[in-house]
C-alpha cells in the first residue's frame, strides 16, 4: 500500500487502496499552517483565544477579527484558510437562525455542532467540491432557565406528551471542535493550528475535567498558552484576540462577547511574565549542567 497520492488524490470522491481520502488529509495540512486557536471550557463559561499573525505593518490593529459571533450565546474561531473559515461562520449563523425560526428558542450547542459538522462532511463526498481547509472551534452557553418551548417532549414514562421532565439539569458550557473531515467532538480544552501540540500539552496540565478553573483564570491561562505556542514563531509579530461566554449570572450574562480591554491587557502581562519565568528557569538549568561538566 502506498502512502502518497499516486493518482488517488485527483478527486475528492475516491479512496486510496488503503482507505484514505488524500484531499481531506491535504486540507488538514492547510490547517497546520494557520495561527494557533484554542478553547477552554471553564466552571462558569468558555474562553476562546487565537494567535493572529501580523502579515503586514499596514494592517490596522484590532481589525480583521478571527473570532465571530454565531448567535447571542455562541462564538466561533477557526484556523487554516481564512475565506473558508468565514464561509463556515456564515453557514453556522444560518443554521442558528433556522433553528430559532422553527423552534422559537436558541439552538443547543450540540445541535449546532452536529449541523455544521454535517455540512462540512458533505464537502468530502463529491468530486465537484473540495474539503474546507479549516478547523473550527465552537463555544456556547446553553441557557439554564426554562424556555417556553421545551425540547424534552414525551421523555420517559414519567412525562406525558408535551410535559417537562422534572429534576433534570439543563444548560451549561459547550465546546466543540469541527475538523475538515466533518468529524466533531466535545472538549474540555481544544487546540488547532500551527502550535496545537504545544497548546494541547499545556491544556492537559490544567486538569479541566475537574471543573475547578474559573472564567477569569481561564482568560489568563488561554493567553499564556497562546504565548507559549507562539515561541516556535517568535520572529513574527502577532496579536492576541480573545472572547468569552459566561453563565446568565456571570460577567457576560450568557452572551458571547470580546474580553474587556483591561482584562485582556492583564492576561497578556500574566502570559509574558510566565514566559520570562520559564526562560529564567531554562537558563538556570543550563548553567547547572555546565557546572557539572
Amino acid at each position: 500500500m502506498t502512502s502518497i497520492g499516486t493518482g488517488y488524490d485527483l478527486t475528492n470522491s475516491t479512496f486510496s487502496p488503503d482507505g484514505r481520502n488524500f484531499q481531506v488529509e491535504y486540507a488538514s495540512k492547510a490547517v497546520e499552517n494557520g495561527g494557533t486557536a484554542i478553547g477552554i471550557r471553564c466552571r462558569n463559561g468558555v474562553v476562546l483565544a487565537v494567535e493572529k499573525i501580523i502579515t503586514s505593518k499596514l494592517l490596522k490593529p484590532g481589525a480583521n477579527k478571527k473570532i465571530a459571533s454565531i448567535d447571542r450565546n455562541f462564538g466561533m474561531i477557526s484556523s487554516g484558510l481564512v475565506p473558508d473559515g468565514r464561509h463556515i461562520v456564515s453557514r453556522a449563523r444560518d443554521e442558528a437562525a433556522s433553528w430559532r425560526t422553527s423552534y422559537k428558542c436558541p439552538i443547543p450547542s450540540s445541535s449546532l455542532a452536529f449541523r455544521v459538522g454535517s455540512y462540512v462532511q458533505a464537502y468530502t463526498l463529491y468530486s465537484s467540491v473540495r474539503p474546507f481547509g479549516v478547523t473550527t472551534i465552537l463555544a456556547g452557553w446553553d441557557s439554564e432557565t426554562e424556555s417556553r418551548v421545551d425540547g424534552q417532549v414525551g421523555n420517559g414514562p414519567k412525562a406525558a406528551s408535551g410535559e417537562k421532565t422534572r429534576g433534570t439539569k439543563a444548560g451549561g458550557p459547550g465546546l466543540y471542535m469541527i475538523e475538515p473531515s466533518g468529524l466533531y467532538w466535545g472538549y474540555y480544552g481544544a487546540a488547532t493550528g500551527k502550535g496545537r501540540q504545544t497548546a494541547k500539552a499545556e491544556l492537559e496540565k490544567l486538569d479541566l475535567s475537574s471543573g475547578n478553573l474559573s472564567l477569569e483564570q481561564g482568560v489568563k491561562e488561554a493567553a499564556r498558552i497562546i504565548y507559549a505556542a507562539h515561541e516556535d514563531s517568535k520572529d513574527k509579530d502577532f496579536e492576541l484576540e480573545m472572547s468569552w461566554i459566561s453563565s446568565s449570572d456571570g460577567p457576560t450574562k450568557g452572551r458571547h462577547e470580546q474580553v474587556p480591554k483591561e482584562l485582556l491587557e492583564e492576561a497578556e502581562t500574566f502570559a509574558k511574565r510566565a514566559m520570562e519565568g520559564d526562560d529564567d528557569e531554562d537558563t538556570a538549568i543550563g548553567g547547572a549542567e555546565t557546572m557539572e561538566l
